[in-house]
């Protein structure tokens, strides 16, 4: 075992051997001894003189330190001259943005590289493919794209004026550490990590007017915390914020009468508490779940992050035992991951995700066969749990994803208006990251949250119910783009998305709030009653927000009480995503009915769960009360 480790750490430390480079000869005098005056690079072979001015210099990660790579295989430079210009010409002072990790990360991790590229953080192919779609400039959301190859059409103007600044091509061009306000950066994106002492170096260095050289230096490893998630992913569906329990407001910071239950985060939004993931309050980071598999991609390129994503939750809370890989199967990325981490585990059956196979190698199956997942942040041991009985024996909600009953809240967005406003001075394209005239401005009228919606994924794996998002609902004014009359050329959109809330609890959503809660089943926010009279019954609802006079729906609704959307419009951000049709309504609100006298937990609903409802209305009692449907 210990022959295999080493194996392991020679093929990270020598990785450049991959593309042709010969690392080093052991009988030659250029073989580096680590007490050596005179360093030597194993991954250039040459002598570096850097460390001549560069003395002293710490804080990096066993894998990165100069004793073994030197400088020069991050920071490039001319390594034999000693004079500073010359020394530092060519040099890139800071390594792993896109722009030159061909010559930088990726000399040592090629592979790595490749995958990166084609992953959906450095395309954002779904970001432009939906905006196109929703301009009207694509004839479907399901076209490839690349961020840095759009134009500056309507739709793309609006990427570049709105969200074109979340994507790993964008260029870290400053000292500092990752933070809130980081976008981008490539390869530091994620790997790099700064020390309280890195970060003291760092202020005390450009205080003097960089004459006082920083000792401590910023380590690059694979400790990826939840800050390095944080700015990209705290916008747009807001999974960060979700997971940490916080939801966007309309305030300003100047409105908080009361700090208390708030957060202004550093670009001031205005963030009020709801209730935090389960896994968050176990201390549990987002790579705990979403392994590097998953977060750089496996090097085929997708259109929409639900189809990058491979990880289930029945991976982890399997119905009997979970899929499992002996350590010495483990594949090579799985390997490194599991040597830099130090785990212990290598002599037990390693977890491995259902869809595609690739290993959770922070998991582990013992000799009784109970799994445990073993924290990022801080090593400490979790117990999996298996699903509980209702979910295992539960036949009828078979085709319904676990966080459509287990996420206790999700954002909700309405009102929003989209206006060019081509006499903005101080247009800041994000994308070429440069200044101009023109800009697409956003309106929101409301942002709130609620139990996700629900709505239906259909396409040749079957029917699927997951959560669903109002998150476009708005209203692009395109005339205001090439010239027209504010309000000439306006397009309106009623938009549901399908959402990861990522605000998961073990307690699950009643029954009531699926089978007669109106904003679940898709018609907004209002009061949905069944009502009895003279032996007939009827549901009725009356909407809480007003009609909108585009389409004559509630504000926040998806689609018409116990009615379907007009053919011919579209009603989602996804081609194989939709809302309930009249049948599916008519089927849950009739659960629904009979759950206005039957308790949840009685004898007859829990039978449904098993042998579904049709074998219990034929059975009926003569007090049981139906609902008539008009539209029959």
């Amino acid at each position: 075992m210990k022959k295999k480790y080493f194996l392991i750490l020679m093929l990270l430390v020598f990785a450049a051997s991959l593309i042709g480079v010969k690392i080093y000869n052991e009988s030659s005098q250029d073989y580096y001894k680590l007490n050596s005056e005179e360093k030597v690079s194993v991954v250039t072979g040459k002598k570096e003189s850097c460390l001549e001015c560069h003395q002293n210099t710490k804080g990096y990660s066993s894998y990165h330190n100069p004793d073994l790579i030197g400088c020069a295989s991050c920071h490039l430079g001319n390594t034999s001259a000693l004079e500073k210009e010359k020394s530092h010409k060519g040099m890139v002072l800071i390594p792993g943005n896109l722009s030159d990790a061909k010559e930088t990360c990726g000399k040592c991790h090629p592979n790595e590289l490749r995958k990166i590229e084609n992953s959906l953080m450095a395309t954002n192919s779904g970001l432009v493919a939906v905006d196109k779609y929703i301009f009207g400039e694509a004839d479907s959301p399901n076209y490839q794209y690349h961020i840095q190859q759009i134009k500056n059409s309507p739709s793309n103007k609006h990427l570049r004026d709105l969200c074109a600044n979340c994507h790993l091509g964008a260029e870290k061009k400053e000292f500092g550490a990752i933070t809130q306000l980081s976008r981008g950066g490539g390869c530091n994106a994620c790997h790099l990590n700064y020390s309280e002492e890195a970060k003291k170096d760092l202020d005390s260095y450009i205080a003097s007017n960089k004459k006082e050289l920083p000792k401590a230096h910023p380590s690059t490893d694979i400790f990826v915390q939840n800050e390095h998630c944080f700015g990209c992913h705290s916008r747009s569906s807001r999974i960060s914020t979700n997971y940490e329990g916080w939801q966007e407001t309309l305030l300003d910071e100047e409105e908080l009468t009361s700090k208390e239950g708030f957060r202004v985060l550093d670009d001031k939004r205005v963030y009020k508490y709801i209730e935090e993931d389960v896994h968050h309050t176990k201390g549990l980071l987002c790579i705990d779940c979403h392994s590097t598999h998953e977060v750089m991609g496996d090097g085929k390129k997708y259109i929409h992050e639900e189809d990058a994503v491979s990880l289930q939750c029945s991976d982890c809370h399997f119905k009997e035992k979970p899929r499992t890989m002996p350590y010495d199967s483990l594949d090579r990325e799985s390997l490194l991951v599991f040597l830099h981490r130090d785990y212990k585990h290598n002599d037990k059956e390693i977890i491995a995700v259902e869809k595609d196979g690739h290993p959770l190698v922070n998991t582990y199956v013992d000799s009784v066969g109970n799994a445990f997942l073993i924290g990022k942040k801080d090593k400490k041991l979790h117990l999996l749990k298996s699903q509980s009985d209702v979910c295992s024996r539960d036949n009828v909600h078979k085709n319904v994803s676990c966080s459509t009953c287990h996420s206790s809240w999700t954002s909700r967005c309405i009102g929003c208006h989209n206006e060019y406003d081509e006499n903005e001075p101080r247009a800041f394209d994000l994308l070429d990251r440069k200044y101009g005239k023109g800009q697409w401005k956003e309106f929101i009228a409301e942002f709130s949250s609620s139990k996700p919606a629900m709505g239906v994924r259909e396409n040749k794996k079957g029917k699927h119910i997951e959560p669903a998002v109002p998150g476009m609902i708005l209203t692009i004014d395109k005339g205001s783009y090439s010239g027209k009359k504010i309000g000439e050329d306006v397009s309106f959109h009623r938009l549901y998305a399908p959402n990861s809330p990522h605000t998961t609890t073990s307690k699950v959503r009643d029954c009531k709030s699926c089978h007669s809660n109106s904003a679940t089943l898709g018609y907004g926010n209002g009061e949905l009653n069944y009502i009895v009279e003279n032996g007939v019954g009827k549901w009725q609802f009356v909407a809480e927000y007003a009609i909108n006079k585009n389409d004559n729906l509630p504000e926040d609704a998806w689609i018409p009480f116990l009615g379907e959307t007009p053919k011919g419009v579209v009603n989602s951000t996804r081609t194989d995503f939709r809302p309930f049709s009249i049948k599916e309504q008519q089927q849950l609100l009739t659960v629904g009915a009979c759950l206005q006298c039957h308790k949840e937990d009685s004898k007859v609903m829990q039978q449904s769960l098993i042998n579904g409802l049709k074998p219990l209305l034929q059975k009926l009692d003569k007090q049981c009360v139906l609902p008539v449907w008009e539209l029959e």
